[in-house]
């Protein structure tokens, strides 16, 4: 092994170590939220490569979003990989093999159907708008599933899911949109997928060729994989067994638009031969945000093992209730305000919803209180002045992208320094590095094909340059993020979870959604919810998120229907509240044996946390302990003040500390 090689495994705990140096072929990492999972995958492809065991021009990265494909290439840039290793979306590789194989036989390339609304809602003459969309999502779902049109009503049955139209007329306008589709030699993001496949199966020399191009191939988030996606997985790899593939049944959130996470969690029974490593280390956030996220995610299932923290102690995560949906937002405005310390940027900051429509009351607060703010989305790139004029520049070009690529620096303008050309410059550096992915897979692609992959792909994913702005992000949109501080909002039942779901595998997608939600925080947490929320003209009474109770006990709620309230405490129980009667102590005063030594250790452990006293318990708090000397875990949890969280996680150290005072 030669130094290099050394210095890549220098910083990863055992457990990494062991992920990237293993010779296991097919291998799978199971890797939790926060465990470092693009670190090792990273690593592992620069460890091989620096060990001679893979060719790193002939690996290549799969993964399911532009964004990530754009950060493993940064990755393996800064590893000493530079451009060698192709790193790219299922769509997007197999877009790039058509295309050369079309150019190869001579074939004039079909059109990419980018907006497939139009041509679909001529298989339903009547429909509203809502129906198409709602049809074209049991479309996708169906394809996504390898399920042909005819199979589509009894597996839509099988499923639970709720056709917006009878099965049988669903069947017709899948079957008629194919064939229009074929009448005007248009494909769209799925038949990519599939024709990628056939053209292999059709030609074993031509799959034999393709296959020693990609020899070595790795997976991110497999979890997030579809059968068709995996069908073609499994095309391009053949008999070959060098397969790595990362990924996490717990961030399973999209089983509704066709994924299968069995796929990843059967891997090992699958694929004979394979290793499956687990990270269960979390290195991303605080003890208290990992017992609330693994609460929330087991339903409070607490034999379940816990991920070991690495992070430093923080505050506990709040929940707080408001009036209505405005003055919820009024208020994340106020704290997110708030809780921006002198010398931190904004984009620190997050706001996550669960659905886009939740953002606009937001904005709102955000413009009234004066905190800089975007929502994220990609289109908002292929619209920026300089990407359009860069898009126009390159489909008028008739030679290769790898030759273009330098003519469009003269776009920034003459002066680099100036705001315009800072702003020019950002958006154009994000394109060149979009025009890498697409050449590191196809190096002969020409400027024509590479904007018009680039308009029918970026879609609406986030791959603009990052603003000091709080963001504004779904709870789908906000995987693969962090930020030091995350405010979850809109927590409400029929909200998180969907009141458009009920069956038991659907409800445990929502609470995985929701643990995604809570783990892209590093160091605080917030939630909040409205009693109240406008929803058109219909203005309704709310109740918070049943996924909350197993964090502080069930939802109770303040008279005071205008106020907004920290953490929900739970009723005192029974036993407690007889203890109390039982001691009949009153509160204790400041000068207390048990109280000074309870404030001597509290002090103590948020110096060590780095976080505000109260943050770890307040003087109340610590009164009322001294006042009713719990001996248990559950009679500390009852005590008004501390609760649930607070007992799981400093239990210990104040029974210890109350022991001697018993």
């Amino acid at each position: 092994m030669t130094s290099s090689a050394d210095e890549l495994l220098d910083d990863l705990s055992s457990a990494q170590r062991l992920a990237v140096v293993s010779d296991a072929a097919p291998l799978c990492i199971i890797a939790g939220a926060g465990s470092g999972k693009t670190r090792v995958l990273t690593r592992r492809v620069a460890w091989r490569a620096a060990t001679e065991q893979l060719d790193p021009r002939a690996a290549l990265v799969l993964t399911f979003t532009r964004r990530a494909a754009i950060e493993l290439r940064s990755r393996l840039h800064q590893l000493g990989l530079h451009d060698a290793t192709a790193a790219g979306t299922f769509h997007s590789v197999a877009y790039a093999q058509l295309r050369t194989r079309w150019s190869e036989r001579g074939l004039r390339p079909p059109t990419l159907l980018t907006h497939r609304r139009p041509v679909f809602a001529r298989s339903l003459p009547g429909s509203d708008r809502t129906t198409v969309v709602d049809a074209m999502a049991e479309l996708d779902w169906s394809r996504a599933r390898l399920i042909e049109p005819d199979q589509y009503p009894a597996a839509a049955e099988a499923a639970g899911r709720v056709p917006p139209l009878p099965a049988d007329r669903l069947v017709t306008a899948f079957a008629a949109f194919q064939q229009e589709k074929r009448r005007r030699r248009l494909v769209d993001f799925d038949d990519l997928l599939v024709l990628a496949a056939r053209d292999l199966d059709a030609d074993p020399t031509y799959a034999e060729a393709r296959r020693w191009r990609f020899r070595h191939l790795f997976v991110d988030e497999l979890q997030d994989v579809n059968p068709l996606q995996y069908q073609l997985l499994e095309t391009w790899r053949g008999d070959r067994p060098d397969l790595c593939v990362v990924g996490d049944p717990d961030q399973a959130i999209y089983s509704w638009n066709g994924a299968d996470a069995t796929i990843l969690q059967q891997f090992g029974e699958t694929h004979p031969g394979a290793e499956v490593i687990r990270l269960d280390d979390n290195y991303r956030s605080t003890p208290q945000i990992l017992d609330v996220a693994q609460r929330v995610l087991t339903g409070g299932d607490l034999t379940r093992p816990a991920w070991l923290a690495h992070a430093p102690d923080g505050p506990v995560p709040t929940i707080h209730r408001h009036a209505d949906d405005r003055a919820e937002a009024a208020a994340v405005a106020r704290t997110v305000r708030d809780s921006r310390a002198p010398g931190t940027r904004w984009s620190a900051q997050a706001v996550l919803v669960r659905t886009n429509a939740q953002t606009a009351l937001f904005q709102e607060a955000f413009a009234a209180a004066g905190v800089p703010y975007r929502v994220r989305g990609g289109r908002a790139f292929l619209e920026h002045p300089t990407i359009g004029a860069a898009a126009r520049q390159l489909r008028s070009s008739p030679g290769r992208l790898v030759d273009d690529m330098a003519d469009l620096h003269e776009l920034v303008g003459d002066d680099p320094t100036a705001p315009a050309a800072v702003d020019a410059s950002e958006h154009l550096d994000i394109l060149l590095r979009l025009a890498g992915e697409h050449l590191s897979v196809e190096a002969t692609a020409t400027s024509a094909e590479f904007v018009e992959l680039l308009e029918a792909m970026v879609g609406g994913e986030s791959i603009g340059p990052r603003r000091d702005a709080v963001e504004l992000v779904t709870f789908h949109a906000a995987k693969g993020l962090e930020w030091p501080i995350v405010h979850l909002a809109g927590l409400e039942a029929g909200i998180v979870p969907s009141a458009r779901v009920s069956r038991p595998d659907e409800l445990a997608e929502e609470r995985r959604l929701l643990f995604v939600a809570m783990t892209r925080a590093r160091q605080q947490l917030t939630m909040h919810w409205a009693a109240r929320r406008t929803f058109g003209e219909r203005t309704s009474e709310r109740r918070r998120s049943p996924y909350l109770d197993v964090i502080d006990g069930p939802d109770s709620t303040p008279s005071d229907e205008t106020a907004a309230t920290g953490p929900a405490r739970p009723s005192i129980p029974p036993e407690v509240r007889a203890q109390r009667d039982r001691l009949g102590r009153d509160r204790p005063s400041d000068d207390d044996p048990l109280l000074v030594e309870l404030r001597a250790w509290r002090d103590a452990a948020a110096r060590r946390a780095g976080v505000a006293a109260h943050l770890v318990a307040d003087d109340a708090a610590l009164a009322e302990i001294a006042r009713v000397r719990p001996t248990t875990l559950d009679d500390l949890s009852g005590l008004e003040g501390f609760g649930r969280l607070r007992a799981s996680r400093f239990g210990d150290n104040v029974l210890s500390i109350v022991s001697s005072y018993v």
